[in-house]
């Protein structure tokens, strides 16, 4: 399955990553989750939001024991919880494959949130359409638009920046300087710089470590931290250990 949130925050209070990390660590039994990924929505002074407009979804792969509505009785009330005075919760959870195919027009309707405004009446339309747990927890209900779209956006496959994977700590230590291999060890699928595939060296990951969504995969994109010191750049000859990449924070 996928879970898809928005609009669970206020200024001043833990916003809905926080939130996709809390409900990605205590799925009830016979659940696990992959990766919980935050994705940018449009950002324009027409939509109301907390901060930047990001919504999120937390992929839930394998067999699960319920159905999304069965999950969504589960999680209703604590997002309701979470959820201060003010916010616009909404919560969306369709099935993925392989038991289900994510319905591409839902897809689209992600991928329009991220170029133009949507009313809320087109998300509930489309969502009863296709049989989609699509509920608005509080105040206006508007947080069902970005929920649904948070959804598309996991289901395409290329969009999202990972905030969370199974074991990563919270608040997370990784920061700063880091080995390849750690990086890789953390959950990173692939580093790919403009050269191609990163294997050696170290990786200035930044405050926290906040790979993207490709291709189904988590790929953290890099780039040469010093393209103009050849002692230091990936073209040159010296210890590859040395070589130092500067992550790309990419939508």
């Amino acid at each position: 399955m996928i879970i898809g949130l928005d609009d669970t925050d206020m200024p001043g209070t833990p916003g809905t990553n926080q939130l996709a990390r809390q409900i990605a660590d205590a799925l009830p039994d016979g659940f696990a989750f992959d990766v919980v990924l935050r994705h940018q929505l449009l950002f324009d002074e027409r939509i109301p939001y907390t901060s930047k407009n990001g919504s999120a979804s937390i992929g839930v792969p394998g067999d699960a024991t319920l159905s999304p509505a069965e999950l969504a009785d589960f999680l209703r009330e604590r997002v309701r919880a979470f959820a201060p005075a003010g916010s616009d919760p909404g919560l969306c959870i369709v099935d993925a494959p392989p038991r289900a195919e994510v319905p591409e027009d839902v897809i689209s309707f992600a991928r329009r949130c991220q170029r133009q405004p949507v009313r809320q009446e087109e998300a509930m339309a489309l969502a009863r359409a296709h049989g989609i747990v699509l509920e608005p927890l509080g105040g206006t209900g508007d947080g069902v638009i970005g929920a649904l779209a948070a959804v598309g956006l996991r289901a395409s496959g290329e969009d999202g920046r990972v905030v969370h994977r199974p074991g990563w700590p919270w608040p997370d230590p990784f920061s700063g300087e880091q080995p390849v291999s750690a990086v890789l060890a953390s959950g990173v699928d692939e580093i790919r710089a403009p050269t191609g595939t990163v294997t050696d060296g170290v990786v200035d990951v930044g405050k926290h470590l906040r790979p993207s969504f490709r291709g189904g995969r988590v790929v953290l994109f890099v780039e040469p931290a010093y393209p103009d010191d050849p002692g230091s750049a990936p073209a040159g000859e010296g210890d590859p250990s040395k070589i130092l990449w500067k992550a790309l924070k990419l939508p």
